[in-house]
C-alpha cells in the first residue's frame, strides 16, 4: 500500500499532499502522515521542492481543521449527534469533548500533532462548544507547524529507509493514543469516584 501513497505524491506532488491534510481533518481516512513522509523523501531526492510541500502541507490541515471547527460551530447539537452514530465514534467524540473541556486550547494544540488520530474529533468539538475562535486557531496553527515539520523532516532526514520511519512512527503516534484514552478515563473514573463520595 504504501508504494501506491509514494507513486501518488510522486505523480501530483504538492497537491496531493494538500489535499489529503485537508481531508484528513475531516475524517476521510487517509494516511496523510505517510503521505507527509513521502513528500520529505521527494524533496531529499530532488523531484520536490521543500517550500511547496510545507505550504501545501500546512495549508491543507489548517484550512481542514477551520472547516471542522466552522461545522462544529453553526451545526451544533444536530452535528456533534449526528457524529456520535456508532460506538467507536461516540467514544472518540467523548474523548475529544474531555480533552477540550479540560484543556482548552492546549488540548487543540495538542491533538495536532501529538495525539493526531483524535485531531478531527476535537475540530467539531471545539466549534460545537464554542471554544472562542481566535484561542482554536492560534492553537491549532501552531500544532499543525509542529505536525508538517516534523513529518516532511523525517521524511527528509531518512528517505532511503521510509517505509521503517512510518512504521515506527504510527507505532508511536497509536501509543501516544492509547496513553491519552488511558488518561482520560482514569480522570472520568476519579470525577465519579468524587461525586459518588459528595453524593454520601
Amino acid at each position: 500500500m504504501s508504494e501506491t501513497f509514494f507513486s501518488l505524491v510522486s505523480t501530483y506532488g504538492a497537491y496531493v499532499i494538500f489535499a489529503s491534510a485537508f481531508l484528513s481533518c475531516l475524517l476521510v481516512p487517509i494516511p496523510t502522515s505517510l503521505m507527509m513522509l513521502s513528500g520529505g523523501a521527494f524533496v531529499a531526492s530532488g523531484d520536490l521542492v521543500l517550500w511547496h510541500v510545507l505550504v501545501a502541507a500546512f495549508a491543507g490541515a489548517c484550512l481542514g481543521d477551520q472547516c471542522g471547527y466552522a461545522i462544529g460551530r453553526f451545526g451544533g447539537a444536530k452535528v456533534l449527534k449526528f457524529l456520535a452514530r456508532g460506538q467507536a465514534r461516540k467514544a472518540a467524540l467523548a474523548r475529544a469533548e474531555a480533552l477540550v473541556d479540560r484543556r482548552g486550547g492546549l488540548g487543540v494544540f495538542l491533538s495536532t500533532w501529538l495525539i493526531a488520530p483524535l485531531g478531527p474529533w476535537v475540530n467539531f468539538i471545539a466549534g460545537g462548544t464554542g471554544l472562542d475562535w481566535r484561542r482554536y486557531s492560534l492553537a491549532d496553527v501552531t500544532g499543525e507547524a509542529i505536525w508538517v515539520a516534523v513529518y516532511i523532516g523525517l521524511g527528509f532526514a531518512f528517505s532511503s529507509q521510509i517505509e521503517t520511519v512510518a512504521e515506527i512512527a504510527g507505532n508511536i503516534v497509536g501509543l501516544i493514543a492509547a496513553l491519552a484514552v488511558a488518561f482520560a478515563m482514569a480522570l472520568w473514573i476519579r470525577s465519579v469516584l468524587r461525586h459518588g463520595k459528595q453524593a454520601r
